[in-house]
């Protein structure tokens, strides 16, 4: 490429002046794609391999109980989503966005060849038992995977310019998709190849697909916008008012939005577990319970569209919805889902095996709270970053993720007696979490209320 005014060297710096679709964006979405099958296939099976699988040195079969291995994957959601932080400060400051996410993607994975080789036998010639092969590969997916996650996104909205800033809300949407399609894949066939090869092969496609997302990013280097890093200066600039004042709002929202995480991220670990204990035949066979969770990234695919070319317009019209609206209402479904599985736990309980369909009827409440909140929270973060401060914005929305899973963590650990038994048995564990998600959004609701959202000419100047 020949060095201009919007080049550095062989790379673009400013966005091409188009009304257009930035040239960067295919292979973002194809990086996203393959690395969200990479991540969603891995952690599908995570609770199924430590409840079912796990060995000890000798080969001898150590599993962990409902409570400890959703302590262990809460906690390991909880790293991956606090590790952005960190990948946003090395982007923002030091390496920019297209280096940080390369050179991150290759421990990334690295953690999947440990989870692959270690993870499965005891002798495996790395000198760790299987517990702590899983151990280390899961810290390094939870770096890799983190690391990468605030740059990718805010590297989406880098691409845009004035004159294409209309597309960007498309293109978080298609960002959005790709996750899901990706997601929607994974979670049918990873199960099966746990269950018909075991771990070995199941945790090695995800490392390969893995390796095919880095390859995919490396292609897009020529088309993609390289935003240089702007030095450490941007920490300074977060602790002057302008900045406390910038970053007040994703603050806000990360912290409620914590709550929301801590229920949704247990749709792949407790409901996969409740998923265990019921009549899961349908469509002519019996699914896997770590198969069902495929029915969220394609209700995902179906709502997307739905919401954004029907419902919303609809509503529009008799009730406008601004972002912080659109979060307190995916609050309340969210609170929703959770009082379906908790009846669900009641028939469990019962001695009755309730359909398959009662939880599908816990995943369609679930998929229409994150279309609202997930989605509108990943674009409003970024609207009302200022241009400097995007990754670390980002980060901040990630950090809301690591909160939650954090507290289901805690809370798995706390309620475990001595005697193995749990201080939340049944179906009180899922009306506790319940109620707790009715409370954030009743508070989210009251703080949210004093919010003004920026005008469309103010969030398009930010960019």
């Amino acid at each position: 490429m020949k060095e201009d005014a919007a080049t550095t060297g062989p790379y673009r710096t400013v966005p091409e002046d188009t009304a257009g679709m930035p040239g960067g964006v295919p292979y973002i979405i194809g990086n996203e794609a393959a690395e969200r099958f990479s991540y969603y296939g891995m952690r599908s099976i995570l609770v199924v391999y430590m409840t079912e699988w796990l060995v000890d040195g000798t080969g001898a079969l150590d599993v962990m109980n409902k409570e400890q291995a959703t302590a262990w994957y809460s906690l390991f959601l909880s790293s991956v989503y606090f590790f952005p932080m960190l990948g946003a400060i090395v982007a923002d400051g030091v390496l920019g966005k297209y280096r940080t996410i390369l050179y991150v993607s290759l421990l990334y994975c690295l953690g999947h060849l440990v989870l692959a080789i270690g993870g499965t036998e005891p002798g495996n010639g790395m000198g760790l038992t299987p517990r702590w092969a899983l151990a280390v590969g899961l810290t390094m997916i939870a770096v890799g995977s983190g690391g990468i996650k605030p740059c990718v996104s805010a590297n989406v909205g880098d691409q845009f310019g004035p004159r294409n800033q209309h597309l960007l809300e498309k293109v978080y949407a298609w960002f959005y998709f790709s996750i899901n399609f990706g997601s929607m894949f994974s979670t049918i066939l990873i199960p099966e190849l746990l269950n018909r090869y075991g771990p070995h092969v199941a945790f090695a496609l995800p490392g390969v697909l893995m390796g095919l997302a880095t390859v995919i990013f490396w292609m897009g280097r020529h088309k993609f916008v390289h935003r240089p890093p702007a030095g450490l200066d941007f920490v300074r600039e977060a602790f002057t008012p302008e900045g406390m004042r910038a970053l007040a709002k994703p603050v806000i929202v990360t912290l409620f939005v914590a709550m929301f995480w801590s229920l949704y991220d247990q749709s792949s670990s407790t409901w996969i577990l409740q998923a265990r204990d019921m009549n899961r035949v349908a469509l002519g066979r019996e699914w896997l319970p770590a198969q069902i969770h495929t029915v969220n990234p394609v209700l995902i695919l179906l709502f997307i569209p739905l919401f954004s070319y029907g419902i919303y317009p609809a509503i529009n019209r008799v009730f406008p919805l601004t972002a912080v609206r659109k979060i307190s209402i995916g609050l309340f479904l969210t609170a929703l889902s959770f009082v379906v599985s908790a009846y669900i736990e009641h028939m469990i309980a019962g001695g009755l095996r309730p359909h398959i369909a009662w939880q599908i009827l816990a995943y369609i409440v679930l998929a229409s709270a994150e279309v609202m909140v997930s989605i509108t929270g990943l674009e409003f973060s970024y609207t009302v970053a200022p241009r400097s401060m995007k990754s670390i914005v980002m980060a901040i929305w990630l950090l809301s993720l690591s909160l939650g899973n954090a507290l289901t963590a805690v809370v798995n650990v706390v309620i475990q007696n001595e005697d193995g038994t749990s201080k939340l048995p049944g179906p009180s564990y899922y009306w506790f979490f319940a109620a707790m998600m009715f409370v954030t959004a009743v508070g989210f609701v009251l703080v949210s209320s004093r919010f003004r959202e920026p005008a469309a000419d103010e969030s398009q100047a930010a960019v």
